[in-house]
């Protein structure tokens, strides 16, 4: 008697489920905080809102946004100065009531609108003043600790309005940097796949193809990207809206965060203040490239195009600094699998430094 018949076993079903979040309106241009009413309304956000941004940012687009929105919405302005846990529990107490948040500012204001949006559960626009690095976008925010930075999950953008006149204004080193960021996504996605190879790790294509296109807009353009230009604004800002939601699709920050943010981290712990988190970033791509095997001569000069710093020295940092950097890169996330935790040594570590210096 055949057992074709008898259906004892289930048929097994597909049921892999992913909850992706991304960003509904994202409007980037000359003069587009005036849309910020517009877009509110589209998305049905509610009456009253709590306006988080920093001394500095509240003068320069701040209190515009609050001008545009007190006639129609109750704002509550909070300044954050710094990210800390107590400015997250004052900014949650803050919010309490409110229907959904705005963050004016760089990326420590938005990282605090964006974790307290998470905490409370309210929706959050993200409104950025300069284009420093891809947070403005993403589900990450970065929190600094006795330890280092702590990558937390938080809550990605509803909207993005970015005022490309108002970036443009910003002073150009933070517009290389936020390029820098961003083109570390080509060592990012190959650490991601060494991973995959390694360890097994799980990936994203979809993810992996647009992080690395997002970074190809930017080395490509590279020559159009020049001091208090709106159009390199605009190029900037549209690339980092793209790793933010490449990071989006993959659930984590692997699409854009590999061994050159771990020599960033380690760098911030020996060097604190030093340097910009897209700048060493971007002196960690040459070097991640190079032991990739892949063009990091490309990379560096894409940097130097752009006004990014491409060695230690470009910092104020001694070159003894950044080999500590390369070896204590390991034990920053020691869960995330990069090149740099395949057992460099101090004499590689060195070689690793003057090569960026070589021609």
């Amino acid at each position: 008697m055949s057992a074709d018949a008898i259906k004892l076993l289930k048929q097994k079903v597909f049921d892999k489920s992913k909850w992706m979040q991304l960003p509904r309106d994202v409007v980037i241009g000359h003069d587009v905080l005036g849309q910020l009413p517009a877009v509110c309304e589209d998305l049905k956000l509610g009456a009253s809102v709590l306006l988080i941004s920093g001394k500095g940012t509240m003068d320069l687009a701040g209190g515009r946004v609050m001008k545009i929105l007190s006639q129609d919405y109750e704002v509550i302005p909070f300044l954050a100065e710094q990210i800390n846990l107590s400015i997250i529990k004052d900014a949650e107490a803050a919010a309490a009531d409110v229907d959904f948040l705005i963050g004016v500012g760089g990326g420590r204001v938005i990282d605090t609108a964006k974790i307290v949006s998470y905490n409370l559960d309210r929706p959050f626009i993200s409104i950025p003043t300069a284009a420093s690095h891809d947070g403005i976008a993403s589900g990450r925010a970065s929190v600094p600790t006795v330890e280092g930075h702590a990558s937390l999950e938080a809550q990605p953008p509803m909207a993005i309005i970015a005022d490309t006149g108002i970036i443009a204004s910003a002073p150009h080193r933070l517009l290389a940097a936020g390029c820098a960021d961003v083109i570390s996504n080509y060592t990012a996605i190959l650490d991601w796949e060494l991973a995959h190879r390694v360890k097994g790790e799980p990936v994203s294509e979809y993810a992996i193809t647009l992080s690395k296109m997002t970074a190809e807009i930017l080395v490509k353009n590279a020559h159009l990207i020049k001091p208090h230009q709106e159009q390199s604004a605009w190029f900037v800002i549209k690339a980092l809206v793209s790793s933010g939601v490449a990071m989006s699709i993959a659930g984590s920050s692997r699409p854009a965060s590999g061994g050159e943010h771990k020599f960033s981290h380690a760098l911030d712990i020996l060097a604190p203040g030093k340097a910009l988190h897209g700048e060493s970033c971007g002196i960690g791509t040459i070097i991640s490239m190079y032991l990739h095997g892949g063009d990091w001569r490309s990379i560096r000069s894409s940097l130097k195009m752009i006004g990014a710093p491409t060695t230690p020295a470009d910092l104020g940092i001694e070159d003894a600094i950044a080999v500590e950097a390369l070896l204590m890169a390991k034990t920053i996330r020691p869960e995330r699998f990069t090149i740099l935790d395949m057992g460099l040594t101090r004499e590689s570590a060195e070689k690793l430094v003057q090569m960026l210096y070589k021609e």
